[in-house]
């Protein structure tokens, strides 16, 4: 059993104070929520405790022990693994070599040392069956996996060093429910093993399923701590934000009569078969389902990153022959990825730079770029979508993650889009993060643009959607308006086996109630 103490412990740049004073106690062997909106300093939490940063004061203690990190080695010598909401596997390895790698095990031959192929094959197979992830072959190249089981392989990664100490940080931002349900039965294991869990969540639903206290940053400072039992909803939003103003939704006059993006008999195999839809202008329309269900390569697609095997595309009554993303982008469509990190933004690149990426026609014509012409353009972004951001010039990665998300958003904004494809784009964000993210996509629909939202969070869905359609094992199986709709509803619409009978019926009524 480890105890995990904190007393004044503050990191602070220049007059940014990124965590101040913060000072508790972690009982061992126990799961302890750490919440707070983005920026509220559990990031720097994380990094003093991994080693990654020193304090400017203060002091950790492990067991009674004061210890000073110099590096991530330090930390992993005391028993400390920390597991990153951005995933840090080597894609073009196999899931044995990113568990194991810098410790393959080797054994003799010849007079030398070589690689332990079936030791290390064996090994990994067992830590995977540990957690019921068996159907995740050892020597599956990482980047040929799902982004859900990216998550899984580096949870397994972190519990072959046997931690005593486990930062999780995000570790279900991507994952399925049937995998998040083999998440927390390791993460319960390990507390049966005594380990110490810190675990961080904007899905603040989760926590009372896996936590046993919830503890509370903001800006910087130590809120309060409570026993998961007097943790309800109330106490925690209160924890985070305090006063949080309530959110509406702006009923809006939506005209069907000409869809501006149309998809008929749309396949893609083996992701999607046969799926036709209309997207209206100024709607906002949304796709539930599972992961895997064909969400994201339907997007793709839309937006001309994949080749589809049949269908067609039309786009303001116009057919688009080969779609590409050039095509696309040039007939006013956007994409925000799923994986922002890889795919939405150049990490070293500044958010000035960021934001200017997919607008380069509008700031710069005659392309003759300079910063003084891309000032203005930015300025707008940062203005109109409230982006959170000390120096322009400073690389996108040192913002948090809905500020990265918002660059994202902007990026596309001054390229003037028709039309904005958002792959989960309340993904690793807090509530308040993710309450502007819909305030933005509802304004601009409100000027016109029309936009595809797919999220994991059904609950997400029926908060920001005005139409839902309902994608199951790559068929279109359902369609529900979104005037009342409890999303209990749409969860049973995306589970497996399910008797969509009543689904059906009420998705039917739905659509008489807002046809009246």
């Amino acid at each position: 059993m480890v105890e995990l103490a904190f007393k004044g412990l503050t990191k602070h740049y220049e007059s940014v104070k990124a965590l101040d004073g913060f000072t508790h106690r972690f009982e061992s062997g126990k799961i302890h929520a750490l919440i707070g909106k983005n920026g509220s300093g559990k990031s720097t939490f994380i990094k003093l405790m991994s080693g990654a940063i020193s304090p400017t004061s203060g002091s950790i203690s492990i067991d009674n022990e004061t210890v000073q990190f110099s590096g991530p080695k330090d930390a992993f010598e005391k028993g400390v693994v920390t597991v990153y909401q951005e995933l840090s596997l080597v894609p073009e390895l196999t899931v044995a070599e990113n568990i194991f790698l810098g410790r393959l095990p080797k054994k003799s031959w010849s007079g030398g040392m070589i690689i332990d192929w079936p030791k290390l094959k064996k090994d990994t197979t067992n830590l995977l069956a540990e957690i019921a992830a068996s159907d995740i072959a050892p020597e599956s190249i990482v980047s040929s996996l799902s982004v859900g089981k990216q998550q899984i392989v580096e949870i397994v990664k972190a519990m072959s060093f046997s931690p005593k100490i486990l930062q999780l940080d995000e570790p279900t931002s991507a994952l399925a429910q049937t995998e998040v349900s083999q998440l927390f039965n390791l993460i319960r294991r390990l507390r049966k093993l005594g380990v110490t869990i810190i675990y961080i969540s904007h899905r603040l639903s989760e926590l009372q399923q896996i936590a046993d206290t919830v503890t509370a940053i903001r800006d910087g400072i130590f809120v309060g701590s409570v026993a998961i039992e007097d943790a309800n909803p109330d106490v925690i939003l209160d924890m985070m934000f305090g006063d949080l103003p309530p959110l509406e939704k702006p009923r809006r006059v939506i005209d069907t009569t000409d869809p501006i993006l149309e998809g008929k008999g749309l396949t893609l195999t083996p992701h999607f078969e046969d799926i036709n839809f209309k997207l209206h202008k100024g709607e906002v329309l949304g796709i539930a389902g599972m992961l895997g269900s064909g969400r994201t390569e339907l997007l793709h697609c839309l937006f001309g990153a994949r080749k589809l095997d049949s269908g067609q595309i039309s786009v303001k009554g116009r057919f688009i022959d080969n779609p590409t993303i050039p095509t696309m982008k040039n007939v006013g469509i956007g994409y925000t990825s799923e994986d922002r990190k890889s795919s939405g933004l150049v990490q070293i690149l500044s958010s000035h730079a960021n934001l200017c990426l997919a607008g380069m026609k509008q700031i710069a014509p005659s392309n003759w770029i300079s910063t003084a012409k891309e000032a203005p353009f930015v300025a707008k972004q940062v203005s109109d979508l409230h982006i959170k951001v000390g120096n322009l010039h400073d690389p996108v990665s040192s913002l948090s993650g809905g500020n990265q998300q918002k660059i994202v958003v902007g990026n596309w904004m001054i390229n003037h889009p028709d039309i904005l494809l958002f792959d989960e784009p309340s993904r690793g964000v807090d509530v308040q993060a993710k309450r502007q993210i819909y305030q933005i996509i509802w304004e601009k629909a409100e000027q016109g643009l029309s936009s595809i939202v797919v999220s994991t969070e059904l609950e997400d869905l029926v908060e920001c959607c005005d139409r839902i359609l309902v994608l199951h094992e790559g068929k279109l199986t359902n369609e529900f308006m979104n005037i009342g709709l409890d999303p209990k509803t749409l969860y049973a619409a995306c589970m497996p086996n399910t008797d969509k009978t009543s689904i059906n019926n009420n998705s039917a009524d739905m659509k008489k109630e807002a046809t009246q």
